[in-house]
């Protein structure tokens, strides 16, 4: 059974729990205490079949007492992400705590159609694999992979290329008319130049929902913005180049890739979004 813990010290530190200068990787696993007595689960928790991902379905809960659990699994989950990087210095111990709040979470959703309350803006706060996977052009570059051995191996050398930069902010803009914009800040060493170079991968795509938590996303641009080079931030400002990728796809393979995307946890504040390997992004609403 998956544990249903409420952390003894989480009311503690919780006014600290958006900084990772406040409290350290240390000092949070020494207040961090796990009660070991009886638990009791959500009214509609069946963690058997949560832990097959062949089997996942919404679930919706409408008990208004696990309103405090909730809100005491976010505050634990926002916490371990902001001593872990989104989750990138997770331990194997550390990584198993997150599963179990993430799917805790989810068999507590509150909310019956999340797939259509997930407009706004939204940053990345934690995730089970690379940030950028995030992004609708690796979402479709995983479509077109097809299977995903090949897929992760890709993503593992596209990280290994790019390991000496560093992924920094990852927002999302969501909006009622169906159009997506992901934004992604960079920052890369580059040989010859003292300074790292920065800037910010916007790409946009649209979206249809399919069903009370799943959305269909295609692709349509990337471009970069936002450089700290001054020559170069000033020729992307006089003339922007949007790489029409949707269209190459289209030319290319006959079709745009559709990458599905699956929420399915969201309330006011929180997302929790699973992609089609079962990855999951969660999100905080700004």
């Amino acid at each position: 059974m998956l544990l249903q813990k409420i952390p003894l010290c989480i009311l503690v530190v919780s006014c600290q729990a958006f900084s990772p200068n406040v409290i350290n990787h240390d000092q949070f696993f020494a207040l961090h205490s796990y009660s070991s007595a009886e638990d009791v689960g959500p009214s509609d928790y069946d963690p058997d079949t949560l832990l097959d991902p062949t089997v996942k379905s919404l679930s919706v809960d409408t008990n208004k007492e696990d309103a405090i659990i909730r809100e005491e699994l976010k505050r634990e989950l926002l916490l371990l992400s902001s001593v872990s990087d989104r989750g990138l210095f997770l331990s194997n111990e550390e990584e198993d705590i997150v599963i179990d709040i993430v799917t805790q979470l989810e068999a507590l959703n509150p909310t019956g159609d999340p797939a259509r309350e997930c407009y706004g803006e939204w940053d990345l706060v934690l995730t089970s694999t690379q940030s950028f996977r995030s992004s609708p052009f690796f979402q479709a570059i995983r479509t077109v992979l097809g299977d995903k051995a090949s897929a992760d191996n890709a993503f593992m050398l596209h990280e290994a290329a790019t390991s000496i930069g560093k992924v920094g902010r990852v927002r999302q803009f969501i909006n009622e008319d169906g159009s997506f914009v992901s934004e992604v800040d960079l920052k890369v060493g580059m040989p010859g130049l003292p300074v790292a170079a920065s800037g910010t991968v916007v790409t946009k795509a649209t979206f249809e929902v399919v069903g009370a938590q799943q959305w269909d996303l295609y692709i349509q641009t990337t471009q970069v913005k936002k450089s700290n080079i001054p020559f170069l931030d000033q020729l992307l400002e006089d003339y922007p180049v949007e790489l029409p990728v949707g269209d190459v796809y289209d030319r290319v393979r006959g079709s745009i890739p559709v990458a599905t995307l699956k929420t399915f946890y969201v309330d006011d504040s929180l997302r929790i979004t699973r992609d089609v390997d079962d990855n999951f992004y969660v999100f905080s609403r700004v």
